[in-house]
């Protein structure tokens, strides 16, 4: 299921990102160097919009660098942890290779900024960041920024898209605030007594690590505002916006009742930013002020999932999803 208002996965984020830099996976390992072998320069503190600086004349090395600029006081992020990041990246030659910090087309001013929301997994692939240097967070403590760079070569490999302008041998930086980290369970769900569904809403049976069944009644009538019901409270904390969301879901279309997608599908839950613009309206609207533990039935009419946007499939339906929050990070 496309979730993200751009209609990629939802565990990609969809920040803007100038350039498609890359085009398939990092080739192998070129070695990695030394704290010592960075060249850039980066100033700020954690958290703010990083300022990065190259000596004139200053040459890269064709190998993956990785510099602890300031190390957190956070837990350490392990392979196969959910992580929640800030990052910035540049061409040593100043081009500018995107940043969390961009504004984003339709942001609300003061909202929370668009963040990744990824898995350290050599399987997870998503766009702002080349495979070798997200695995760069890993060893890492929550709150720390991490500097990483080399070649493209050396960062990008076979991968590195041609049309660009970057040669292989151009340098590249990016800086990378680990501002979250989570232990992922991919069978984690929603455990507690259920409610009936309200009048007019769909019935939803879950089952243990298979889609959820979910029955729109016969004969109603899609509504045509978002409405919602918490069948199982849950106990943990509020979600908040900007939150790395870990949910179990599934979706199906209110019109056939056919489903469409469900985390289940791709190995269990995943995880996304919530409340910030990353996915539809409808998630955004129905899951901040939740709670870890919910589970959640959400009806969404088009004009809050993706109205305007033929190339997803679903620009007419009406999207019925059974969301289970199971963390945040």
């Amino acid at each position: 299921m496309n979730l993200t208002k751009n209609t990629c996965r939802a565990a990609a984020a969809a920040l803007t990102v100038p350039v498609l830099l890359f085009t398939a996976a990092c080739g192998s390992d070129d070695g990695k160097g030394s704290a010592g072998d960075a060249v850039a320069k980066v100033d700020g503190k954690a958290g703010a919009q990083p300022k990065i600086t190259v000596p004139k004349g200053a040459k890269p090395a064709d190998k993956v660098v990785t510099k602890t600029v300031s190390e957190g006081k956070g837990a350490t992020v392990n392979k196969g942890d959910l992580v929640r990041l800030d990052y910035s990246g540049q061409s040593m030659k100043g081009q500018n290779l995107g940043s969390s910090w961009m504004p984003q087309p339709g942001a609300k001013p003061g909202g929370p900024r668009p963040q990744i929301v990824t898995e350290i997994n050599d399987q997870v692939q998503q766009r702002q960041l080349p495979p070798k240097v997200l695995a760069a967070v890993a060893g890492q403590k929550v709150g720390s920024r991490v500097e990483v760079e080399g070649t493209a070569k050396a960062l990008i490999g076979p991968g590195l898209n041609p049309k660009v302008g970057i040669k292989p041998t151009d340098g590249l930086v990016w800086v990378l605030d680990v501002v979250g980290a989570k232990k992922l369970d991919k069978k984690a769900k929603a455990e507690g007594k259920q409610a009936a569904p309200e009048s007019g809403m769909p019935e939803v049976t879950a089952a243990d690590e298979n889609a959820a069944k979910i029955t729109v009644p016969k004969g109603e009538q899609p509504p045509k505002d978002l409405k919602q019901q918490v069948l199982i409270k849950g106990k943990g904390p509020e979600v908040k916006a900007g939150d790395g969301l870990i949910a179990q879901y599934t979706g199906v279309k209110w019109e056939d009742g056919k489903k469409f997608d469900s985390s289940w599908d791709h190995g269990g839950a995943t995880a996304f930013q919530i409340g910030a613009g990353q996915v539809v309206q409808g998630w955004d609207k129905a899951l901040v002020g939740k709670h870890v533990g919910d589970r959640v039935e959400i009806v969404i009419p088009p004009k809050l999932a993706y109205a305007g946007q033929p190339q997803s499939g679903l620009d007419k339906n009406t999207l019925v999803f059974s969301v289970d929050i199971v963390g945040t990070v």
